[in-house]
């Protein structure tokens, strides 16, 4: 397989892995894990505390960030992809072996909290180099395109997630789910883990990092360097991630609450239709960023995210219906609504920074973003719908998306010649890795 392609495999595979990982947490938030960690008499507040252990994996992103971010910009975006695969892996059987609240006491959700943050640390240190994985090595006039390989991750681990407790709340009884059939979904990510190690310490890194290490022009300060000489394109990408985040949350974790406990759906329906509108993203995130690379990636995201702040206003009222059709429409639009976003996003974000600190700027715009938005938003959104209705709830999610809107405004077009003049620079790896030019 040639270079890019298997990058491109690399960086899709790790990341939806990982994405599954991540994904099976929040699906257990919303299923089980308020009645096996959280357990109380009102089923109100162990939602919520399930939910904020769900947001200790987006506060932790940034430690993952800045951390790995770092590393990327200075040791290489391989080295740290096969570091942050084992971390997230490792803390996800750990947590598919945890006693619950039951067994242990209030050790349980202490621990749970923990093994929640070392996810979230190394989701965070995943993305950007992961998104520069296939970047670095695709053409840079398709960026777009090649980007959103690790675009793809967050609905294919989303979908394997969702279909994995679908099949076992199918399959079992609410006792045998409660009691070791939730287990399964996170021990099978050893499996998972596994097949994605064995594709990533197969590559070698990218053209780009390799000639920034052969000409000495690697920061040894990344984080200061960005915060000193790039701060509007770190607003930038923080502001234009935040709407489709809160989307997100909304659409694939929220909703699972939400549709079951207005509407009276099952847990089984919820989940089937996050299947649907997850799948249609598997392959409209790739075609909406190819799109972008022939149109302007800020137009497209602008209105992908306006619709979404529209869209929000209607689905409400169509999963409160109790119709299982309207629910499906509902969610599927504002998925393929999210698809028209995040596909340009990884291009988008990246394209803010110069190549030497790329690695660091990425992952701190994407992480930061992450806390303010995918973290709050199941708390806030519970919170709000219980106190004021959906309407205000709705109204957060289209604040969120303005401020996307005004993050996506500030933003640059990136020149692809910089990126051209360095991997032409780049020496060539064993067995030809460096070969491939854009």
């Amino acid at each position: 397989m040639a270079a890019r392609g298997k990058a491109f495999v690399a960086s899709l595979s790790g990341t939806s892995l990982e994405y599954y990982d991540f994904a099976v947490y929040g699906t257990a938030s919303a299923l089980v894990f308020p009645q096996l960690f959280f357990p109380g008499n009102d089923p109100l507040t162990g939602t919520l505390l399930a939910f904020t252990t769900f947001a200790v994996g987006y506060v932790s992103r940034p430690v993952g960030g800045f951390v790995f971010g770092r590393l990327g910009d200075t040791l290489g975006r391989k080295r740290v992809l096969v570091t942050t695969l084992l971390l997230i892996g490792v803390a996800t059987v750990a947590i598919g072996l945890l006693p619950t609240y039951a067994t242990i006491g209030v050790t349980a959700p202490i621990v749970l909290v923990l093994l929640r943050f070392a996810q979230g640390v190394g989701v965070g240190g995943e993305w950007g180099s992961a998104v520069l994985l296939s970047g670095e090595f695709g053409d840079p006039r398709r960026r777009g395109f090649w980007s959103s390989a690790a675009q793809i991750g967050p609905p294919a681990g989303n979908l394997l997630a969702n279909g994995v407790f679908a099949v076992l709340a199918a399959t079992l009884s609410t006792d045998q789910l409660l009691s070791w059939g939730w287990r399964v979904a996170f021990l099978l990510s050893a499996l998972l883990v596994a097949f994605g190690l064995w594709i990533r310490l197969t590559l070698e890194d990218t053209p780009v990092f390799r000639a920034l290490q052969e000409s000495g022009e690697t920061s040894g300060s990344p984080v200061r360097d960005v915060l000193r000489t790039q701060p509007r394109g770190l607003v930038a990408a923080i502001l234009a991630r935040l709407g489709p985040d809160v989307a997100y949350s909304l659409l694939t974790v929220y909703v699972l609450t939400y549709a079951t406990k207005t509407a009276g759906f099952a847990r089984a329906e919820v989940l089937s239709a996050v299947l649907v509108g997850s799948a249609l993203q598997l392959g409209l995130i790739p075609a909406f960023g190819a799109l972008s690379d022939r149109w302007n990636r800020r137009l497209i995201s602008i209105v992908a995210v306006v619709g979404t702040g529209v869209w929000v206003f209607v689905l409400f009222p169509v999963i409160a219906s109790g119709a299982f059709g309207l629910l499906v429409l509902g969610v599927v639009v504002g998925l393929v609504l999210h698809a028209m976003a995040y596909g340009p996003q990884a291009a988008f974000i990246t394209e803010q920074f110069s190549p030497r600190l790329r690695s660091t700027g990425s992952s701190l715009g994407y992480t930061i973003a992450g806390v303010f938005g995918g973290a709050l938003a199941p708390v806030i959104l519970t919170a709000l719908n219980a106190d004021f209705g959906w309407s205000v709830a709705a109204v957060y999610v289209a604040v969120a998306c303005v401020l996307s809107v005004v993050g996506l405004a500030l933003g640059r077009d990136h020149d692809p010649r910089e990126d051209e003049e360095l991997a032409a620079a780049a020496p060539a790896g064993p067995a030809g890795a460096g070969a491939e030019r854009p």
